[in-house]
């Protein structure tokens, strides 16, 4: 099961994109965070990254 970045509640600080230990997550138009969800390893880092609990699993 990969995660999912709720963009509605994403402030865009990018700590999720810090903590991801397989660089599967980037800043999308808007400058909101995306989850590539093929190549999340659902380690659950960028979960507890995210100062916000805006990332659930997909």
């Amino acid at each position: 099961m990969a995660k999912i970045i709720n963009v509605e509640k994403c402030i865009g600080c990018g700590r999720c994109e810090q903590s991801c230990i397989v660089g599967c997550i980037s800043k999308n138009e808007n400058n909101k965070r995306v989850i590539n969800t093929n190549a999340c390893v659902d380690c659950g880092a960028c979960q507890l990254g995210c100062p916000i609990n805006c990332i659930d699993n997909f």
